[in-house]
């Protein structure tokens, strides 16, 4: 778990290493314990290291393999990394570290590009061949670890946070309109190339780029999950469906314990993380770290869902650090949350993953947390709207947009509209293509491959990365996403959502943890935005900045300014706090 960047010219100059140290030293929460740059003619590589295995200096990064002719910078963990590497010794590999890292490099050598779809693991790396020039840059399957890149002026540089290639200088700074609908619209989820300013893009998951020394380049999507199933998984069973999902679930929890640190758990009391807890405990695992955070009430909505993962801790005796976030601190920390954010995500939980990470990190290095059930098993509220649905991509866009395109036009100022509603459309595109024919089974691949990917994984990896802490998410191992890919749907839509999931979870964990109402990392001063906190979203909304820029139109945040309680989208958040947030990151970062 590290940082990476670097630089790549396409023609006869060298690379600026000056580019790339800044970048690096951008990146240092990332990875503190250690930095690394390293250029060769055209290209130059940078890395950031978080030691998690092999806490030796044979681990140390860019590594480069002469006999190899090859040179890598990787950010992650290859949780397989052990199999793969006796694998590769027996083909007569030899081995001077006990890195995952250099298992890459001798994977790739081995394998090439295919070498991606033998790891078990997130990562986004990039390899440089020494004799051709390419350049391979590759991201994981759900996009757990980010890859954003620049192109211009005959150059491209990639760091892991959009932040980093600020600080490398030469970017295009002006809003992309179409992402900015996305944002407006999609619970600030932009998918994939976009981000929210045009000269920045992002690596999609799964992908696998080939960079030519004259610039040329050929991506391939290495895999994407299937939602067709056979006559016999139709009719089979919900028990043995349950049975299925969770060993596939114990094998992902057990996978991720790979590391020569202690690991933990991020418990929020709900099904996924508690059932993480409870895994873990039938692998033996002792005194178990575990982490829960809570946050003061606010217009009378609790901030604290402490009575249920108090009740997993009792249950399984964790060494458990429950940490409450009073009113004070919430506000003089949300700058620095918002600072660590990559891309604007509006959601309350950042500055609770934030603040919590901050804390776990004085304690371990790694954690394991519960994203992506809700995605995968079919846990959210739109879902079971959409079963048997005629217009699926309408149905999807009444029950998750934010806005529509009406509302974007009372929002956004004139010269950042767009013609047609940019948001509707890739939803419409999405569900049009083959492999999912079931408008359940279109909406999870959507939210799979695109809002899983631009808003809670992104979200984790921002926070827990702000404090030098690795975040691991067994609910995204691949093989159990392609498990739940193939159940049908009405098994997952039972039970109020998740019905499998929580028929797996009634063999491991406390009933009172199950059936209970599903919660919401809940953070009060967020949604109902009053007082202090109306004061500070007013001065960031209407400073000379935010006014130069005229991102949005004047009498909708007067509108707003005047009784912000009264609109709440339908995911639950504040109208105001999504404008003003978006605005407050691009003052942070000083676009």
């Amino acid at each position: 778990m590290c940082g990476i960047c670097g630089e790549v010219v396409f023609g006869t100059q060298d690379a600026d290493t000056g580019r790339v140290d800044r970048m690096a030293r951008a990146m240092a929460a990332r990875g503190p314990d250690a930095m690394g740059v390293t250029q060769k003619g055209r290209i130059a590589l940078g890395h950031r290291r978080l030691r998690i295995i092999d806490l030796s200096e044979q681990g140390a990064q860019p590594m480069h393999d002469p006999a190899l002719g090859l040179t890598l910078v990787f950010n992650g963990c290859i949780y397989n990394y052990k199999e793969l590497r006796e694998e590769l010794i027996g083909k007569g590999y030899s081995f001077f570290s006990t890195s995952d890292t250099e298992v890459i490099l001798k994977a790739f050598k081995e394998w090439g590009p295919e070498c991606v779809s033998r790891f078990h693991g997130m990562f986004a790396f990039a390899i440089h061949e020494t004799d051709s020039g390419r350049l391979h840059l590759a991201r994981d399957r759900f996009g757990i670890k980010p890859l954003y890149y620049t192109e211009g002026n005959g150059r491209m540089a990639f760091a892991s946070s959009l932040p980093a290639l600020l600080a490398g200088g030469g970017i295009d700074t002006s809003i992309d309109r179409v992402a900015l609908h996305h944002y407006m619209s999609w619970h600030a989820v932009v998918p994939a190339p976009r981000t929210i300013l045009n000269g920045v893009r992002k690596l999609p998951a799964a992908t696998f780029r080939t960079i030519e020394a004259d610039g040329r380049k050929t991506d391939a999507t290495y895999w994407a999950p299937t939602f067709e199933r056979t006559s016999e998984e139709i009719d089979r069973s919900p028990e043995d469906w349950r049975d299925m999902v969770l060993e596939s679930l114990r094998k992902a929890v057990r996978r991720r314990m790979v590391a020569d640190v202690p690991v933990g758990v991020l418990l929020s009391g709900g099904v996924d993380s508690s059932l993480i807890v409870g895994l873990l405990a039938e692998e033996g695992q002792q005194d178990l770290a575990t982490f829960s955070i809570g946050f003061e009430e606010a217009h009378g909505e609790k901030g604290d869902e402490f009575q249920y993962s108090d009740l997993i801790a009792s249950h399984y005796g964790t060494n458990h650090h429950q940490i409450f976030i009073p009113h004070a601190q919430l506000q003089e920390n949300l700058p620095g949350a918002i600072a660590a954010m990559s891309e604007p995500m509006v959601s309350y939980d950042n500055i609770g993953f934030y603040l919590l990470s901050r804390e776990v990190s004085k304690h371990i290095k790694v954690v394991q947390s519960g994203q992506g059930a809700d995605e995968v098993f079919a846990g959210y509220h739109w879902y079971p709207k959409l079963a048997g649905s005629n217009t699926p991509a309408a149905d999807y866009a009444a029950a998750f947009f934010d806005r529509t395109q009406e509302q974007m036009r009372e929002a956004v100022s004139p010269d950042y509209q767009c013609e047609r509603d940019e948001s509707l459309a890739l939803v419409e595109a999405h569900f049009a293509q083959t492999g999912a024919q079931d408008p359940v089974d279109k909406a999870l691949r959507l939210d799979t491959n695109i809002m899983l990917v631009d808003d809670p994984v992104k979200r984790v990896d921002n926070h827990s990365m702000a404090w030098g802490l690795e975040a691991r998410v067994p609910f995204l191992d691949h093989e159990l996403v392609e498990l739940a890919g193939r159940i049908p749907a009405r098994h997952k839509l039972a039970q109020g959502g998740k019905g499998v999931l929580k028929e797996a979870a009634r063999k491991v964990i406390p009933p009172e943890v199950i059936d209970r109402p599903k919660g919401y990392f809940p953070v009060p001063a967020l949604k109902y935005i009053q007082g202090d906190y109306l004061t500070m979203v007013r001065e960031t909304l209407t400073n000379e900045a935010a006014r130069s820029r005229g991102l949005f139109n004047q009498g909708y945040l007067d509108k707003l300014f005047a009784d912000p309680t009264q609109y709440i989208t339908k995911l639950r958040g504040s109208e105001l706090w999504q404008v003003a947030l978006l605005e407050m990151w691009l003052q942070a970062q000083e676009v």
